[in-house]
């Protein structure tokens, strides 16, 4: 049984590289065609868009990674039951128990894999190319010039125009509030530089201060200001929350929810993290009955239909994450309903099939 199970799992090892190189290149293409149409802006040549196009191979392999699961183990079992070789192992007493293992094994690797790309690899790879590109462009890599980052703590709101560097802003905003909301001072700088974990030094600053009788204004060259965020909060807030680790997304939801914020899109990035785990192994037990289910049906037939159903899968959980969104959602409900949906699925179309 051991050599039957190498062999099964070399063949579904075989099927997953395959889906890979199809799979992988398209949608690559498709990026790099985006990237073109910005090329002869600013300093972006056509060399920044393929390497933006390659830094971010990773992510596209996490994202595709369902879909490359279903598609290898159709195009690996469907080629063997085509073979007549699934025929042979089941005249041979191996059951289609047993040889369903074989993916699931393969499947777990798979995890483990991705689990670290999305730790150590793939964000900090997607974080370099959305930097470099934003560079380029002479675009900041935040929310838009003019909008900024916007957070706050119990008794502080704060709005960081741009982030120049990972030690200096500009365009920065203060407002101070006392226990009651009531606004106590605002405080505007043109410059910040980051000198400590917690302490700023802000250049070009006019603080505002508000009374029940008047407001006074005070200009100063510069000024210490102790802040509430640290570099790495600050690095945290300019980055979309897709491109973040999931130890980064677990401690900025932490802060969010700590200092009062909306958490929703972060939470619900981390947790489809974990809910593509799931589609992940949905998939590939989704793609068991697809073979012993239609013997007779030729391998074209069966890669048509997995296609079919990875396209569906894909655009009922984008309607699933943004109807989440929408509505406020339980983000861990909203990220894993369609794993576990398919999961239930799967087992329901197996027991049909065995």
């Amino acid at each position: 049984m051991t050599i039957i199970n190498r062999y099964l799992a070399l063949q579904v090892l075989m099927g997953l590289g395959i889906a890979t190189a199809v799979l992988l290149p398209l949608f690559s293409f498709l990026d790099l065609l985006d990237q073109l149409d910005d090329v002869g802006k600013g300093t972006y040549r056509i060399q920044d868009a393929f390497l933006h196009t390659a830094l971010l191979l990773p992510r596209r392999f996490v994202q595709l990674a369902p879909f490359i699961a279903l598609l290898g183990n159709v195009a690996a079992l469907g080629r063997l039951a085509v073979n007549s070789e699934l025929t042979a192992l089941r005249v041979a007493g191996v059951s289609p128990i047993r040889i369903s293992l074989a993916p699931l094994g393969v499947g777990l690797i798979l995890l483990l894999f991705i689990a670290v790309l999305e730790q150590f690899i793939a964000p900090q790879l997607q974080q370099r190319a959305i930097s470099s590109r934003a560079v380029a462009l002479d675009k900041s890599a935040t929310l838009g010039k003019h909008l900024g980052i916007w957070t706050r703590d119990e008794r502080n709101i704060i709005r960081i125009g741009e982030m120049l560097h990972a030690k200096k802003a500009a365009d920065i905003e203060v407002m101070h509030f006392d226990e009651n909301g009531l606004l106590l001072t605002y405080t505007y700088a043109k410059y910040a530089d980051l000198i400590a974990d917690d302490l700023w030094k802000l250049s070009d600053v006019i603080t505002k201060t508000f009374t029940e009788k008047r407001i006074e204004s005070v200009s100063t060259s510069s000024m210490n200001w102790k802040s509430f965020l640290n570099p790495d909060d600050i690095s945290t807030l300019t980055k979309s929350p897709e491109s973040l680790s999931p130890i980064e997304l677990f401690l900025h939801v932490r802060f969010l929810r700590a200092t009062g914020q909306e958490a929703d899109a972060y939470a619900l990035a981390l947790w489809r993290k974990v809910g593509g785990a799931l589609t992940t192994i949905a998939m590939l037990l989704l793609s068991i009955p697809f073979v012993f289910g239609s013997v007779r049906a030729g391998l074209g037939n069966k890669l048509v239909l997995a296609s079919m159903l990875g396209i569906s899968v894909y655009l009922f959980d984008q309607v699933i994450a943004n109807a989440g969104l929408l509505l406020h959602l339980n983000p861990a409900l909203t990220a894993l309903f369609p794993g576990l949906l398919l999961i239930a699925l799967a087992n329901f179309w197996l027991r049909r099939v065995f």
